[in-house]
C-alpha cells in the first residue's frame, strides 16, 4: 500500500514540475508578447512619418484585435444614411 503511494506522489510531482517548466516566463517557443514589439516599431515608424495615420490605425488594430478607430470615429459617428 506504501508504495503505491509512493507511485502516485511520484507521478504528481513530475506532473507539476512539467506544467511548471511550461508555464514559466521564458518558458516554451514563443515569446511571451511578441505584439508589443511589433507595436513599438509601429509607434517608431508612425512617429518618423513613413506610414500615415490611417495605416498606423490599420496595422495597430491588426496587432491588438481591436476594430479600428479611423477617421469616422475621431469626428463622430456617420451621419444616417451613409
Amino acid at each position: 500500500m506504501l508504495g503505491g503511494l509512493v507511485w502516485i506522489s511520484f507521478w504528481v510531482i513530475l506532473v507539476w514540475l512539467l506544467v511548471a517548466l511550461v508555464r514559466r516566463p521564458g518558458g516554451g517557443d514563443a515569446p511571451r508578447a511578441p505584439s508589443s514589439e511589433a507595436l513599438g516599431i509601429l509607434e517608431e515608424r508612425y512617429a518618423r512619418g513613413e506610414i500615415s495615420r490611417e495605416e498606423f490605425l490599420e496595422r495597430r488594430s491588426v496587432l491588438t484585435g481591436t476594430p479600428p478607430s479611423g477617421p469616422a470615429s475621431a469626428s463622430g459617428p456617420a451621419p444616417p444614411g451613409q
